[in-house]
């Protein structure tokens, strides 16, 4: 929801930060890689009880999270391999924060409490794998009420108070269920409409490729003009 509705004011108020970092020696999956490690962190400070440090460690977690895309584009760095690294990332630092909650509540409710995390990421698991099959089809699955900037924020909130986090976990499985149920229709609704058939998926990744292989070629172009200039 958040993703949709002000992604691109974010990435205008990052972009110069992006600007600022492509000046250092760190590439996007470097920023990737300090989320995943301040994020470990954040676990273990939640799965021990200091749920006020595992919320700054969270918000410091995102931080990176937010940023390597903007130096991406600033440094044209921007690649299929750098999405998919930091995609795959992104879901070992989800399973890594819920695993720190799981944690603490196991030894504040007992063991049955510690499924509530782990039901969250069952369901959000669900919800990435709903659009990323989506996507292979030619279909598109975004948006929903529960992506994974409205979990993080959501989470954020359970953080402020010991007696929230329990509840918090079992709003955000309600809210993620309902998310998961609103992609399903959504994708089952278009595939009605418009049936994606394997040859028609071919085609457009045949097209897609096909225009990435012409920018590249732009540029290799370009590229040499400057050499030879």
């Amino acid at each position: 929801m958040f993703d949709g509705r002000f992604r691109h004011q974010v990435e205008r108020v990052v972009k110069p930060v992006g600007e600022q970092l492509r000046r250092t020696k760190l590439s996007p999956d470097h920023l990737t890689l300090i989320g995943l490690v301040v994020a470990c962190g954040a676990a273990v400070a939640i799965g021990l009880g200091a749920l006020r440090l595992g919320l700054l460690l969270v918000v410091l977690a995102a931080l990176p999270d937010l940023l390597d895309g903007a130096l991406a584009k600033a440094s044209n760095q921007s690649s299929q391999r750098g999405a998919f690294f930091d995609s795959t990332i992104d879901r070992v630092t989800d399973a890594v924060l819920l695993g720190g909650v799981a944690w603490f509540l196991a030894s504040q409710r007992g063991a049955h409490a510690a499924v509530l995390p782990f039901a969250v990421m069952a369901v959000s698991s669900l919800i990435s794998y709903q659009r990323a099959k989506a996507e292979a089809l030619g279909l598109t699955a975004k948006g929903g009420l529960m992506e994974r900037a409205e979990r993080i924020i959501l989470l954020c909130v359970g953080l402020l108070f010991d007696s929230m986090l329990f509840w918090t976990m079992i709003l955000m499985l309600v809210l993620v269920t309902i998310t998961a149920v609103q992609r399903f229709f959504k994708v089952w609704n278009q595939a009605a409409v418009a049936p994606a058939a394997a040859e028609r998926v071919a085609l457009r990744q045949s097209r897609r490729a096909s225009r990435r292989a012409q920018r590249a070629d732009r540029r290799l172009r370009v590229t040499r003009r400057r050499r030879v200039q």
